[in-house]
């Protein structure tokens, strides 16, 4: 079996309903919207939500919570997911972005002490976490930037 010889099986595909084709494809004319009215008409239609005129639920419901607008978004990277970089390497923002840890930086990274690590690396960001401090320097590596 070639890639041009593949189609669905038996009955699994319909085709599409043809409207406003003639009085003769049984859809034609008014194309099944019926005669008149605000859904009858081009661009007709009401709004989701809408409930003609009564009180729409999502403004019925009470609202509830508080979205703080000034929220770091920090990314998060563990001590296991440094298993990419070989020994002595220097991990720093770039270096965990081309290696696909993170997409970039939002607020800042954060290095937290999640898993195992046995040979030095030398870590450069601004926030690492004690027992990831701890861990690396165990391990013969060396951190610079703020504990948190």
């Amino acid at each position: 079996m070639r890639l041009h010889e593949l189609k669905p099986a038996e009955g699994s595909t319909k085709d599409r309903k043809r409207l406003g084709r003639g009085v003769g494809s049984g859809r034609g004319k008014t194309a099944g919207r019926g005669t008149k009215g605000q859904k009858s008409r081009s661009g007709g239609g009401v709004s989701p939500g809408y409930e003609g005129g009564q009180m729409p639920l999502h403004r019925r419901l009470p609202k509830r919570g508080f979205t703080n607008i000034f929220k770091k978004k920090i990314e998060i990277v563990n001590i296991r997911d440094l298993k990419r970089f070989e020994s002595g390497a220097e991990i720093d923002e770039i270096s965990l972005v081309k290696a696909g840890l993170i997409k970039g930086n939002k607020d800042g990274i954060k290095l937290l002490g999640h898993g195992e690590i046995t040979y030095p690396v030398t870590v450069r960001l601004e926030n690492i976490s004690k027992s990831a401090k701890e861990k690396i320097e165990a391990a013969g590596g060396t951190t610079a930037g703020k504990d948190m």
